[in-house]
């Protein structure tokens, strides 16, 4: 009988391991921009579109504003963007990239090929892994969350005679 409790038997762990791994890997190439791994994706998103607003960006990159927010005002604080209320609705924030922001683009163009180096796969493997991620973060993505469940109170928290 198989124990699916074990970490090889996960599919979880491989996926963590691979995105620590990732991550290790586009650090110096990262620091070479002056770009954490999470600035580089909104950079990212930014070079494919221009102008586009911070929901716009939080959707792109599947995160919250609250995350988004300080990865900005930094990338902002670098010169690579700028904030600025949109004049059509006053409630939504526009990112424009910079001229430095766009210049480094040039900078950060050999990127993908060197990742692409680094994971060791075929083409076809590489797309066939990268198609596969996608369906399986949609999958993920789509799945109805648990309802939220009371946490346990801890025993030395207990006043005595009460029942948890």
């Amino acid at each position: 009988m198989t124990d699916h409790l074990t970490l090889d038997e996960q599919i979880c762990f491989p996926l963590y391991a691979a995105s620590r791994a990732m991550t290790a890997v586009y650090r110096p190439k990262l620091e070479r921009l002056g770009l954490t791994y999470p600035q580089y994706l909104v950079m990212l998103a930014l070079w494919e579109r221009d102008g586009r607003s911070v929901g716009d960006v939080c959707h792109a990159l599947a995160l919250d504003s609250g995350t988004l927010s300080p990865l900005l005002k930094r990338l902002e604080a670098a010169g690579l963007v700028r904030r600025q209320r949109s004049t059509a609705d006053e409630r939504r924030v526009d990112i424009q990239l910079t001229d430095r922001g766009r210049a480094l683009r040039d900078e950060a163009r050999g990127i993908p090929d060197e990742m692409a180096v680094a994971c060791g796969l075929s083409m076809d493997e590489f797309l066939a892994l990268r198609s596969t991620l996608r369906r399986l973060t949609d999958s993920l993505m789509a799945f109805p969350a648990p309802p939220a469940t009371p946490a346990a109170i801890p025993e030395d928290q207990l006043n005595e005679g009460e029942e948890p």
